[in-house]
């Protein structure tokens, strides 16, 4: 039974909005998803498995089951409840999650903004161009009280899939639809405040591996290109040739990963056509690209130590139908979403990717983060048959391929967060077990 390569870390990725338990009660934290709650436009913030009263007892269960990785997210919104007031005893709080990591032999992988920031700075506040900057003294501030707990750390969680939901598909506050120009602002906006995060990291902790996690996507343009502006530095190209490296990259990308028909064939010219990155002076649609000046402006030549994924199915195209009217993430949707239980998995997409990406960015580990597959809310099986177990089996074997190929797969967070983007609710202690290796279950 495939256990996933040797070396590899493995554990659960949890989010703290989901797993923390007490978002948007009174006297508890709040983020940019409250008034939406309030309003009834989407289900109350889950109550988890009470992770914040008690940490021990979901790290013991990872622990048990063989895990030896844990990932969770430090929320700004409980750090900084109000604008100006830092609540100290939540980043001690924070401090003893790590310790409980350690006395567990579970390496804690920290994400730092996880989709969700305070309510005070409001719902389009990456749309402002002072947001990185302030995210950046934000982490500042939290990697000096918690450096000492934490070594591997992910500044920003799907920063490509923020903009989209947010401003493109109106899936997430501030629900703007077909908005292109401003989610592009808002990549721009994420990504630079990825860099200055990273420069913060390291200023602190010299020694961390620091990166960020982009949402699967197998259209370049989408998720790719992220990465590629994120090395550029470091591959050599200068700040006047990065359009020039975005055109060469985005060719080789769509050789090596075929679109799957003429859906997403279309789907990867629009999104070429609208990038402000990779045309020609004059012809690009004109947007920010201030992560340029960040990359070519921090003290290190790269700002990612290793390369990684929130893995979810990469082709967008098989995640829309019509008529379909059921959501796909938090928020509201229209007819073309599909349910996310009925996307039939594809392993060897996963094993794909580690390879196509080990070729592109030579000398930098992979880690997959937040794999999981979506069940349906009211706890009956897949129609395709796929169970947690089985998918987390398959995906662990994809990932030995890749290792064998010569990729190096470092880390695998299977998401176990308490709240499936679907709605449906799961037990994190069980989804452990089935992340565990397999020479450890029972």
């Amino acid at each position: 039974m495939a256990g996933g390569p040797a070396g590899c870390w493995r554990g659960l990725a949890t989010a703290g909005w989901a797993v923390e338990g007490g978002y948007h009660r009174p006297g508890g934290p709040a983020n940019q998803w409250v008034q939406w709650e309030l309003a009834g436009l989407v289900p109350p913030s889950p109550p988890g498995p009470a992770f914040w009263d008690d940490p021990a007892t979901l790290l013991d269960e990872v622990a048990g089951a063989g895990c030896t990785a844990f990932g969770l997210s430090v929320e700004w919104a409980r750090i900084e409840p109000e604008e100006g007031v830092v609540d100290a005893a939540a980043l001690d709080r924070y401090a003893t999650v790590l310790d409980g990591c350690a006395e567990r032999g579970l390496l804690p992988v920290v994400t730092l903004l996880r989709r969700t920031h305070p309510w005070w700075l409001g719902e389009e506040f990456w749309l402002t161009p002072g947001a990185p900057d302030r995210f950046a003294a934000h982490v500042a501030r939290v990697v000096e009280r918690l450096a000492g707990g934490c070594r591997h750390w992910v500044t920003v969680h799907e920063p490509n899939l923020a903009a989209a939901a947010g401003w493109v598909i109106a899936t997430e506050p501030p629900a703007r639809v077909g908005a292109l120009s401003d989610a592009w602002a808002v990549c721009d906006n994420l990504l630079t405040a990825h860099v200055l995060a990273a420069e913060e990291v390291h200023r602190c902790q010299p020694d961390a591996q620091v990166t960020l996690s982009p949402r699967a996507s197998s259209v370049y343009d989408l998720h790719a290109l992220l990465v590629d502006l994120l090395c550029a530095r470091r591959l050599g190209v200068g700040a006047h040739d990065v359009d020039e490296l975005v055109a060469e990259r985005r060719a080789v990308h769509d050789r090596s990963v075929p679109a799957s028909g003429p859906a997403e064939r279309l789907l990867r010219r629009a999104a070429a056509a609208t990038s402000p990155f990779g045309g020609r002076r004059g012809v690009r649609r004109p947007s920010p690209r201030r992560v340029v000046d960040a990359v070519y402006a921090a003290h290190r030549p790269c700002s990612l130590d290793a390369v990684a994924v929130s893995w979810q199915q990469p082709d967008p195209t098989r995640l829309f139908r019509v008529p379909a009217g059921i959501r796909a993430g938090r928020g509201p949707a229209g007819p073309w979403a599909r349910r996310p239980w009925t996307v039939r998995p594809d392993p060897a997409a996963l094993g794909r990717w580690c390879v196509v990406q080990a070729a592109a960015t030579p000398g930098l580990p992979l880690w997959v983060l937040d794999d999981g597959l979506a069940l349906p809310p009211d706890g009956s099986a897949r129609p395709d048959g796929w169970d947690a177990d089985g998918y987390t089996r398959a995906h662990l074997g994809a990932l030995d391929g890749a290792a064998v190929a010569g990729a190096p797969v470092a880390g695998y967070l299977q998401r176990a967060d308490g709240y499936d983007p679907a709605g449906g609710r799961r037990d994190p202690a069980a989804m452990a077990v089935t992340c565990a290796p397999a020479a450890t279950r029972t």
